[in-house]
Parts: structure tokens; C-alpha cells; sequence
């Protein structure tokens, strides 16, 4: 039964210990992945590739590297986020596509292009500063993608406890193309949630 999306608030919570012998069907995990394609990004840039880990051997190799986490090798898929980096920059032609899907007229298109330069002059001066940006862009997909898969009743963990150039080493990445963002495992747990602790509403809302 699915959860209402206030249930699958609640029921969300960072899974450390996933049941190794179940798996999550075909239809649930292209739900979760079709909502992070879904999810919003600044510019429509869509500046994210998500490599969905089943291999098991694969996973025994990328643990090490993520702080031995049992997560990594207990999930059912680990989806792996990588930031994109040439695509974003003009020179790359793909912002002008991005844009141009629209069907705006040339001027338009060259209006929105000029922005685009202006606006990221700064963030698309060098790629560690694109890829500050291109992973947050990342974390609004992964957000989506770990309530969609709450709605379903499957638990997953953000992890950022990784050692960035190794991961990339073993996926055998082009870091000027792709650089690693997050990396979240997704399965079913064995232990009970805990209490989900959080900061009372009063304390984190402020209304002007």
C-alpha cells in the first residue's frame, strides 16, 4: 500500500542496515529513477547522470572507499550521483539545446544564452566552481528520489562519506565530464526505525 506523502515523511530515515536478499522490483526502482529525471534544476540543465550499481562485485569494490559503510553492499541498488561539468559550459553547445527545446526564436534563444553567461560568469569560471553547483542540482533530484521511494515503502541513505577520487577511480569516470555528487543506497531495512528526531516547527519557521 502506498503512503501518503506526509507518511512517507515520517516513515523516511537514513538507513544504515539494508536486508540483503530483498530486492526492489523493476517497476519501483524505474519509479524512483523517472523522478529524479523529473525533478527541477536551475536553467533546465538537467545537470545530473544517475549509475544505478546492481553488481554485487562492484559494490564490494566502491565500500572501502565509502568509509566501509555496510549500506554500500547490504542495498538492493546503490545509485551513484554524478554533477556534470563540460556540459554546462556554453562552449559545449548543450545549454543553446537545453534552451533551444523550447523552439524560441533566435533572438530569444540568444536573450536566455546571454543571461545564462552573465548570471554563471562566476560559477562557470572553473569546474570546481561548477561542480559546487551542479551538485546541489543533484541533491534536489536525490531529495525526490528518496521520498518517491518511501511512498513505496523502501529506505535509502544519503552518503557523503566517500572518498571522491577513488570512487571516480573505480568507475572509471572523465572527471572534466563527470564528477562525483552523493551517492544513495536503496533497499529495505532490517532494523526498526528510530525516533525521528527534529527541531520543533517554532524553532526553524520564522514568518515576516
Amino acid at each position: 500500500m502506498e503512503k501518503t506523502f506526509m507518511q512517507a515523511m515520517d516513515f523516511r530515515h537514513a538507513c544504515k542496515l539494508f536486508d540483503d536478499t530483498k530486492k526492489i522490483s523493476k517497476d519501483d526502482l524505474k519509479f524512483i529513477l523517472e523522478v529524479g529525471i523529473k525533478s527541477p534544476s536551475s536553467f533546465g540543465m538537467e545537470p545530473w547522470k544517475f549509475i544505478v550499481v546492481q553488481d554485487e562485485k562492484l559494490k564490494a569494490k566502491l565500500r572501502p572507499y565509502c568509509w566501509d559503510q555496510p549500506q554500500v553492499t547490504t542495498c538492493s541498488d546503490l545509485i551513484i550521483f554524478l554533477a556534470k561539468i563540460q556540459d554546462v559550459k556554453s562552449s559545449s553547445g548543450v545549454p543553446a539545446k537545453r534552451f533551444a527545446r523550447r523552439n524560441m526564436p533566435q533572438d530569444k534563444l540568444d536573450f536566455y544564452l546571454n543571461i545564462y553567461d552573465k548570471h554563471l560568469s562566476k560559477t562557470l569560471s572553473s569546474d570546481e566552481n561548477i561542480l559546487s553547483w551542479t551538485a546541489r542540482q543533484c541533491y534536489i533530484a536525490m531529495a525526490n528520489m528518496m521520498t518517491a521511494a518511501a511512498t513505496k515503502g523502501i529506505d535509502s541513505c544519503p552518503i557523503e562519506g566517500f572518498e571522491k577520487e577513488k570512487v571516480e577511480e573505480v568507475l572509471g569516470l572523465d572527471t572534466s565530464k563527470y564528477q562525483l555528487a552523493v551517492i544513495v543506497p536503496f533497499g529495505y531495512r532490517v532494523n526498526e526505525q528510530a525516533k525521528q528526531l527534529r527541531l520543533d516547527f517554532d524553532e526553524v519557521i520564522e514568518f515576516r
